[in-house]
């Protein structure tokens, strides 16, 4: 609803993948006003979209707790693995099987197909085919666009969330300095009609995903660049854990590629073998659980062997599988293996490790609170503690789901009690007039990520910190300088925040001595 240049709302929502999906169905149901906000020109365009292996389904577990924790490097918050292993699997059953009708893989007499993965002690992943994600993702927003179901749901595609909204940094008096500290919306940039708009919300919900896409290497949708992270940490939320970056082991290998396509950990999981260039199985030679093992282990081995051998890759051999089973498993991997002219029931797949996972982000408790008041966090933006310092696969899109969900459950018993800030005692957004240079922001972004792969990736020391803390304390200096008096602009935005969040990895990794997981010192 727009009022005095303002859009209300009872819950905004920062990002469209499952965890914001998940909020979103179920306080839409209770008949509250929600908009859902993204850059994306389409609302499906997330890093869920993009998830390959499958989703945890697993009833009375309680080996799923010492796997999450085992996987962690024995970091994981247990509490919030207890929450987990309770209450998800009532909500995946509610939410994608009955509501959504999500269409995961079955046998002949409709029974839900499972596999496993590296780190899990059982077979407990449900999924569908190589592309979980998406049919996730799809099937949610084709559950919540249902008109005759939900007429209160608002999408604004192309939006870009600029900053948090509080009274201390943004009231048009000194005395609103002294107001509880809280969050009352977000300034959004719409980048077709090039303007800034207020989004005044009851509670605000950050579902922005992580930040895989400041590496020159990922695995990541390009919105996953911690825009959720900067805002939070710009008004005042906690940040935890942010050295606790995840490489997923096997990517597709091709030339002057960034973003690369993910090999899925469930081709491992159904026995495909780690091989280097000269054929040799290696695996074995780092870890007894050799290709399921956990994630940072692997990733180190394939990076150890490149060294070694001096090589580009190593590869993934899944060919003496039988050649029609393969298709059927993995049909999506199958056929950009194939356009890239590689046939992986004959040959082997070249791969490499890339950026993947957030395991850290804004701090919250066990129902998605931040200590800002009407500040929620959910999913890969979040960080509970469920990860610790690595993450077992396949746990992601669960707490995405689960989080989300609970999140939602804890603003319905409030939002009663709450009430839209008055937005006429929030100051307009000022515009700066100096043309954007595009070409100079792309030249920042690719410094950014050269350096985070560079100096802040699968090993770290005291002289690369060193090094990307020089570099980035030059940028930091010039980009607020530019930002404070440019015409806005998505890429912009995105610059600004990515410095920002650059510094919170930095500052983790140099504070933290001990390797631990997926962290890495080589000192």
């Amino acid at each position: 609803m727009k009022e005095n240049n303002s859009y209300n709302y009872d819950v905004l929502i920062l990002g469209s993948g499952i965890s914001g999906l998940s909020a979103a169905i179920k306080l839409a149901e209770k008949n509250l006003n929600i908009a859902i906000i993204t850059r994306e020109e389409k609302p499906e365009t997330t890093n869920t979209l993009w998830a390959q292996g499958g989703i945890i389904y697993s009833e009375n577990d309680d080996t799923i707790i010492s796997d999450i924790n085992k996987a962690s490097a024995l970091t994981a918050n247990i509490s919030a693995a207890e929450v987990l292993k309770i209450k998800s699997p009532e909500i995946l059953k509610e939410l994608l099987l009955d509501k959504a009708k999500t269409n995961f893989d079955r046998d002949e007499k409709e029974n839900l197909l499972f596999t496993k993965e590296a780190a899990h002690s059982k077979s407990r992943i449900i999924y569908k085919g190589d592309y979980t994600g998406k049919e996730i993702q799809i099937s949610l927003l084709n559950y919540l666009a249902d008109k005759t179901r939900f007429k209160n749901v608002t999408f604004l595609t192309a939006h870009t969330a600029i900053d948090l909204i509080t009274p201390n940094h943004h009231g048009v008096t000194i005395q609103q300095r002294y107001e509880r500290h809280q969050v009352l919306g977000a300034y959004v940039y719409d980048q077709k009609k090039r303007e800034v708009k207020k989004v005044m919300a009851k509670k605000t919900i950050l579902a922005t995903g992580g930040v895989g896409a400041l590496y020159l290497h990922n695995s990541n949708n390009s919105g996953a660049r911690g825009d959720g992270h900067a805002m939070a940490n710009r008004a005042g939320a906690y940040i935890s854990n942010m050295e606790f970056i995840q490489f997923h082991p096997t990517t597709f290998f091709s030339e002057n590629v960034h973003r690369r396509f993910l090999i899925s950990e469930a081709v491992r999981g159904e026995g495909a073998i780690l091989k280097n260039s000269k054929g040799e199985e290696f695996m074995k030679d780092y870890h007894p659980d050799k290709e399921l093992a956990p994630r940072d282990v692997v990733s180190r081995a394939i990076l150890a062997e490149m060294i070694r051998l001096k090589d580009d890759c190593v590869y993934l051999d899944i060919s003496h599988l039988e050649s029609e089973w393969i298709k059927t498993r993995f049909p999506t991997i199958f056929a950009y293996c194939l356009e890239h002219k590689i046939d992986m029931t004959k040959e082997a797949i070249p791969v490499v490790a890339a950026a993947h996972y957030t395991c850290g982000g804004v701090k919250t408790d066990l129902v998605g609170k931040t200590n800002l008041p009407h500040l929620y966090a959910v999913g890969e933006v979040a960080c509970t503690g469920l990860h610790g310092a690595n993450r077992l696969a396949s746990t992601s899109l669960l707490e995405g789901l689960t989080f989300g969900y609970i999140a939602a459950e804890s603003i319905l018993k409030e939002i009663a009690d709450s009430s839209i800030y008055d937005s006429t005692k929030i100051r307009e957004w000022r515009n700066g007039d100096e043309e954007v240079d595009l070409g100079l922001i792309s030249q920042d972004i690719q410094t950014i990520k050269q350096t985070m792969w560079n100096y802040l990736g699968l090993k770290r020391n005291k002289n690369r910190l060193a090094r990307a803390r020089a570099m980035f304390r030059e940028m930091n200096d010039e980009i607020h300088k530019f930002y404070r008096n440019a015409e806005l602009h998505d890429d912009l935005i995105g610059l600004r925040n990515s410095i920002e969040v650059a510094h919170l990895v930095l500052n983790a990794s140099a504070r933290n001595k001990k390797s631990a997981g997926c962290f890495y010192r080589e000192d």
